[in-house]
């Protein structure tokens, strides 16, 4: 009857396992976003058929070269590498405390050798005795009668999973970075293209002014004028190449290679000569403030934690239930090393234990409020995390929805100005007009120029702004380095 007992035993652990696990956590329920159904009101915003939600950065982004550029870094940047080894990491947390839901079945063996005194024994004569085991050990397993082990492990996989949307957060912030960068830097070439062929034009001015002096027909004032604004042209050409390098150098430590000079070609040099700015995005609509439950990795991350504090709930509502552990050993058991493995020597153990608190300082009480408050915090936290991404996203709409009609009249200005000056530059050449009046149509014209560039940069800016607030996704693999340029790969999870 006792042989068969151990068998028994497992029989029933199995039983319980399937049992076991009743959850003490409070069901989950979505907190009501605590946000309008609507955006604000948009004046005629065009109609657009493309979204955030169904575009990732490569279809998002027109321009061939920044789209390399966005893969490189999804790729070599080292903050992201830093982000997703955390990920690596919570994963191995997860396993860890998900192995504990399992029992524990290893190899064990060991022996011990005493020397016993004789008023110690029954023939009271010194005895030297010893003990040897060999065999299959179960280590204390507990029975999750009350989910308690369960909820830790599906807290520590709420956290695994959190982390993982801190991981797309920062690949769709990292690729607007790029985006930002790569459309700071764009523009910046173009101001200074712009800036010295607008030097050159006074350089020339300049010349002729100077010739006008010494022939009588210009004044001193308008020597010194000529030589103001071509020192003016000579400060804004520094300034735009300081950004241009600035901008350069933000590309560089996000994409993490060593040179940029292989992944930007000599053509975004020759674009930037056009006198129009070209669209390098695509334009955006924003779809409803729901989607943004499903697509914003922060509020979903925000989410996963409000489970996870949840099951935390579950785990101390336990701690207060009966704790049952179980111990066994199978194997072989003897008095001398040699006999341990002969035939006979089989030998069993299984040693249940129940452990109940009873008076524990107020522990297991405190813990449990300290859960519930935890929950409290998450819940505020995921609110909070709705409440910011309506406002980023309101944000981005309103700046792309005024950037654009903006642009059309900075366009428009722009062309004007141009006009201006080509007739101010013939009127002062035929000497209808005096050299004040275009020196006043080159400075517009120059100014003009130069914010319609600047406004073109910040509508695109804003619409990479829009894509990352929307939840917008990295889904392309990245392409390989060029040979010729030596990187550090990341290695993916």
């Amino acid at each position: 009857m006792s042989m068969h007992f151990f068998p028994r035993a497992l029989c029933a652990l199995a039983a319980s396992l399937v049992l076991a696990g009743c959850s003490l956590a409070p069901v989950h329920q979505r907190p009501q976003a605590p946000i309008p159904t609507q955006w604000p009101q948009q004046d005629a915003a065009p109609v657009l058929s493309s979204s955030a939600a169904t575009l990732d950065w490569n279809s998002f982004i027109a321009d061939r070269q920044l789209r390399q550029l966005v893969d490189l870094a999804q790729a070599h940047n080292r903050d992201l590498r830093q982000t997703l080894l955390n990920v690596e990491a919570a994963r191995a947390l997860y396993q860890v405390q998900r192995a504990d839901r399992l029992p524990g079945v290893g190899l064990q063996g060991g022996g011990t050798r005493q020397r016993l005194p004789g008023d110690m024994n029954a023939t009271g004569q010194p005895q030297v005795q010893g003990s040897w085991q060999a065999g299959l050990g179960l280590a204390a397993f507990e029975l999750d009668l009350f989910g308690r082990v369960r909820n830790l492990s599906e807290a520590a996989l709420g956290e695994y999973l959190a982390t993982e949307e801190a991981a797309r957060a920062a690949r769709i912030s990292l690729g607007a970075e790029v985006v930002q960068a790569y459309l700071s830097r764009d523009g910046a070439l173009r101001r200074l293209q712009l800036a010295q062929r607008t030097l050159q034009s006074r350089e020339s001015s300049l010349r002729l002014t100077a010739q006008r002096r010494q022939a009588g027909t210009a004044t001193a004032l308008d020597h010194q004028d000529a030589l103001g604004l071509a020192a003016q042209a000579r400060a804004d050409v520094e300034r735009s190449e300081r950004e241009l390098r600035q901008a350069g150098n933000a590309l560089l430590l996000l994409t993490g290679v060593e040179d940029l000079g292989p992944y930007l070609s000599a053509g975004s040099a020759q674009s930037a000569k056009s006198p129009d700015v070209p669209m390098l995005l695509q334009d955006l609509s924003a779809g409803t403030p729901s989607e943004l439950l499903i697509h914003r990795p922060d509020i979903q991350a925000a989410e996963h934690r409000l489970r996870a504090r949840s099951a935390d709930i579950g785990a101390a509502r336990a701690a207060f239930f009966p704790r049952i552990s179980l111990t066994g050993f199978l194997g072989s058991s003897s008095a001398d090393l040699s006999d341990l493995f002969r035939s006979g020597q089989r030998a069993w153990s299984f040693t249940p234990q129940v452990t109940l608190p009873l008076f524990d300082g107020g522990r297991n009480r405190a813990n449990l409020d300290l859960a519930v408050l935890r929950k409290d915090m998450a819940v505020a936290a995921y609110e909070q995390a709705i409440q910011t991404a309506f406002r980023e996203v309101a944000d981005a709409l309103a700046a792309t929805d005024t950037l654009r009609r903006e642009e059309a009249a900075r366009l428009a200005l722009r062309d004007s100005s141009r006009e201006s000056l080509r007739l101010a530059q013939a009127r002062y050449q035929a000497g209808v007009d005096d050299h004040l009046r275009y020196l006043d149509a080159q400075r517009n014209a120059f100014a003009n120029e130069s914010a319609y560039i600047d406004t073109v940069t910040q509508r695109q800016l804003a619409l990479a702004q829009l894509f990352r607030v929307l939840g917008g996704s990295w889904t392309a693999p990245p392409p390989p380095p060029p040979q010729s340029q030596p990187v550090v790969a990341v290695q993916q999870p």
